[in-house]
């Protein structure tokens, strides 16, 4: 399978008080089309950071960075921009909605910056929120709908680019333990249909529902693993929910 995202030796450090900090320390990572990685540690494990460098949110102070086999070392901020706008889905922990804004509309926004005419993100807005079981909710505005609903607003968006990599950063960390499950399970869904989906999570449960899971301890990956082959999405789900509703 070819690699739709290579970290090679990535550095993070910052200045704090004048003192120079390492938050990552040579990372190296290879994530294939079609895979679905956790990356999971602690907090000030160094995943964040890690999460928003490959997102493109941020650079690195020295390593490379490859998206869909293109070098962004010496990418201009609008060439990183539009790079991921077109490769990479985000979908965050707090959803990221605009509040006086329907769902369609918040849907709709990776294509207005993208320069897709209207009726043609009205269409692709809207097949992109029956995906996710919400067609009936077009107008409705974020304040009008749950928090796994939110989520799945925010998924949607996520997918209408058609993008190379969804990134969900802590997913399931602002929803019950029913709508945490159906919104892992939707993500499983769309690593069925070949999506490449990246998580992450300090949640050990929730890093199960990938097919990989990749470790980070103070700015390094310290272990890179596949989920056992025989591990099920359906026994994924039944011992997440399990968890979750014994906490």
């Amino acid at each position: 399978m070819s690699d739709v995202l290579q970290t090679i030796d990535v550095i993070k450090r910052y200045a704090l008080d004048g003192t120079e900090m390492t938050i990552l320390h040579g990372s190296n990572l290879r994530i294939s089309k079609g895979e679905m990685v956790a990356i999971t540690g602690p907090s000030g494990s160094g995943k964040s950071t890690l999460m928003h460098i490959i997102g493109l949110l941020d650079r690195p102070s020295s390593g490379r960075v490859l998206v869909g086999g293109q070098d962004t070392a010496d990418m201009s901020a609008n060439e990183l921009s539009t790079l991921r706008n077109k490769h990479i889905g985000f979908v965050f922990q707090a959803f990221n909605l605009l509040q006086k804004t329907s769902a369609q509309a918040n849907v709709e926004l990776p294509l207005v910056y993208a320069g897709v005419p209207a009726g043609e993100r009205h269409r692709r807005a809207k097949e992109a929120l029956e995906c996710v079981g919400l067609g009936d909710r077009l107008g409705h505005y974020p304040n009008q709908l749950s928090g796994g609903q939110q989520q799945r607003v925010a998924i949607a968006r996520a997918l209408v680019t058609d993008p190379s990599i969804v990134l969900a950063d802590e997913p399931t960390g602002n929803l019950d333990s029913h709508s945490g499950v159906e919104v892992m399970t939707m993500l499983q869904d769309l690593h069925a249909q070949g999506i490449t989906v990246v998580l992450v999570t300090h949640d050990n449960v929730v890093a199960q529902h990938a097919e990989r899971v990749v470790r980070i301890a103070d700015g390094r990956i310290v272990s890179d693993e596949r989920v056992a082959e025989r591990v099920i999405a359906r026994d994924r789900t039944a011992s997440v929910q399990g968890a979750w509703q014994a906490a």
